[in-house]
């Protein structure tokens, strides 16, 4: 059913703290998709409108959007998108926005009963002036992902928790109660949750490079835990996609405490609405475990693109 004679430009690249996460993602969708046959072009995005409607022109059928973070992922190249009237992947210009902002997101999935961690928005100088929180607890940008910026404060730290001039990510800081326990997230395809994914970091937490370097975590994929848990957090990271309008795929993490009983340890951290499509991301592997290969998971996203307006 589907149409291989379709023009799929790939956004790739842009200017967030995410762009060589990008370039890599970009580079392997456009690859997976010219082996489906569809004809590709790659567009390295810049701060550069003008250029990115000419770009643009004549319009494609299709536009993969495979850029991360700030521009890419928060309702802003989508916004563009829907002017232009092109058929786009993934979310909208809402589900983007709502997403991309941690705070809010969990705010609005408390009230459908997301269990969420306890914590504050502080600004960057009230964070410099000493703890928000009793240690331990996470301090992480409100509106970055790969986990960019985040760090964990624990008792007795003698270190600073920011420091001054290499925190580049605004004055709004989300600080947030430590949860112990492990790393769990769901990927979600339409309306569909795959799988439970279990991360385990060889760094101290699973940061940046743990993320994206070879061999910085390892990903045990289904999770060896309770079917329970694993059911709850498959429900929660539906329910999260479709509470915040989510199209296409996502993927949802979670920590869990497994000293809790049942599924009482479960606590959602964050919906990503532009899953990561390198060698080590989460969702096409999660994909992967359940028969559907990058290039028909690829095939799948395009698809299902669409204007949201």
């Amino acid at each position: 059913m589907e149409n291989r004679s379709k023009h799929v430009a790939v956004l790739l690249g842009g200017w967030s703290a995410e762009r060589e996460v990008s370039l890599v993602s970009g580079a392997r969708i456009a690859e997976a998709l010219e082996s489906k046959g569809y004809k590709v072009t790659c567009i390295d995005v810049q701060r550069d409108l003008a250029g990115l409607v000419a770009a643009l022109t004549p319009h494609p059928d299709v536009i993969f959007n495979a850029l991360h973070g700030k521009g890419g992922e928060d309702g802003l190249i989508q916004g563009v998108l829907e002017y232009l009237g092109v058929p786009y992947t993934h979310s909208g210009v809402m589900a983007s926005a709502v997403a991309m902002d941690k705070a809010l997101t969990k705010r609005i999935l408390a009230t459908v009963g997301m269990p969420v961690a306890d914590g504050v928005i502080a600004t960057k100088e009230q964070v410099l002036a000493g703890h928000v929180l009793p240690p331990p607890y996470v301090v992480k940008p409100v509106d970055e992902g790969s986990s960019v910026g985040v760090r964990i404060v624990r008792e007795n730290d003698n270190f600073t928790v920011l420091e001054e001039d290499s925190w580049v990510y605004g004055r709004r800081v989300l600080v947030e109660k430590f949860i112990p326990g492990r790393e769990l997230t769901v990927g979600v395809m339409g309306d569909r949750a795959l799988t439970v994914t279990e991360i385990v970091p060889r760094t101290a937490f699973y940061d940046y490079e743990a993320k994206y370097a070879d061999g910085g975590s390892i990903h045990v994929c289904p999770a060896e835990i309770p079917a329970d848990v694993a059911e709850e957090a498959k429900r929660l990271a539906l329910l999260a996609h479709q509470v915040l309008g989510c199209s296409g795929v996502s993927r949802t993490d979670f920590r869990w405490d497994d000293s809790k009983p049942g599924t009482a340890g479960l606590c959602f951290l964050e919906t990503n609405t532009q899953p990561g499509f390198t060698p080590t991301s989460l969702l096409p592997e999660q994909a992967a475990s359940l028969g559907i290969s990058y290039a028909d998971l690829c095939a799948w996203i395009v698809e299902h693109a669409r204007c949201h307006a």
